[in-house]
């Protein structure tokens, strides 16, 4: 589907038309790419992707791009809107991802990996490159997964919990410090007051979730729509009986699973396990 567009002709789409504003304010200032680079301090290579859509760069260089195109916070809440633009995300996740900002609440399942909204750049980028991910491609979706965990800080965040397999805890990341720095962020996590994390143990009885990852969205209308996850499928389910079906396995889920209390105590021993990086 082609982008849509405004009476002004330009994008709709969040991500391409901060593409469109970039490219548009610098050629009408005249500048090329590499004179960009020399004002700014940057390499002149990280514009050019930035106008090709393959990276949104940082809050940084669209404060920068701002103060010298003269159009005070302009790019910078298009950079912002972008950087939380579902269509970022393949078409089979649109439509979930559109609910997931609408949602008043979130209760999850993790078989093996961590929620996207829980997991530090490095994480995110770890597990992408794991699933195939690499180059622009790569980027676009660590920017869009890191900007999926914004919306757990919030000025209004919606209350969340989940429930991780002791498998998620157990399967740490290549970089030492980037596995630490991502426990830190589950252990400040578990003390938000709108979020609730829980460790399902190694040695839990069968449950009829042991291979599928489960999202629940409750929206503003009071309805719930469910998100379940494989490794090859994902599939958004709003029927209501099978989203009430879905409710009752999470729930015997949850009976199986340590208290919150326990599971910030599990984390920080967790936190203790990880091996100090050696001084130099």
């Amino acid at each position: 589907m082609p982008p849509r567009r405004a009476v002004t002709g330009r994008s709709q789409e969040p991500r391409q038309r901060f593409v469109e504003e970039l490219r548009l304010l610098r050629q009408q200032k005249g500048d090329s790419l590499r004179q960009l680079g020399d004002v700014l301090g940057w390499d002149w290579s990280l514009f050019g992707k930035m106008e090709k859509g393959e990276t949104l760069g940082g809050p940084e260089v669209a404060q920068a791009l701002d103060q010298h195109y003269g159009t005070p916070g302009l790019l910078l809440t298009l950079w912002e809107l972008a950087l939380g633009d579902p269509s970022q995300f393949r078409e089979q996740y649109r439509r979930y991802m559109a609910l997931e900002h609408e949602a008043v609440s979130l209760w999850h399942y993790a078989v093996g990996v961590l929620p996207g909204v829980l997991q530090t750049e490095e994480y995110a980028r770890e597990v992408l490159v794991a699933g195939g991910f690499k180059g622009a491609e790569l980027t676009r979706q660590v920017e869009a997964r890191v900007g999926r965990s914004k919306l757990m800080t919030s000025e209004d965040p919606p209350r969340f919990r989940t429930i991780l397999s002791e498998t998620v805890l157990r399967t740490p990341l290549c970089n030492g410090q980037a596995w630490l720095e991502q426990l830190q962020r589950l252990a400040e996590a578990a003390e938000r007051p709108n979020m609730t994390l829980q460790v399902l143990p190694h040695g839990a009885r069968l449950h009829s979730l042991a291979s599928t990852d489960v999202m629940f969205l409750r929206l503003l209308d009071g309805r719930t729509v469910a998100y379940t996850e494989s490794a090859l499928h994902g599939e958004l389910v709003e029927e209501s009986v099978s989203v009430e079906r879905l409710q009752h396995a999470y729930d015997a889920v949850r009976d199986l699973a340590l208290s919150p209390a326990e599971t910030r105590k599990f984390i920080g021993q967790m936190l203790e396990e990880v091996p100090c990086e050696p001084s130099t």
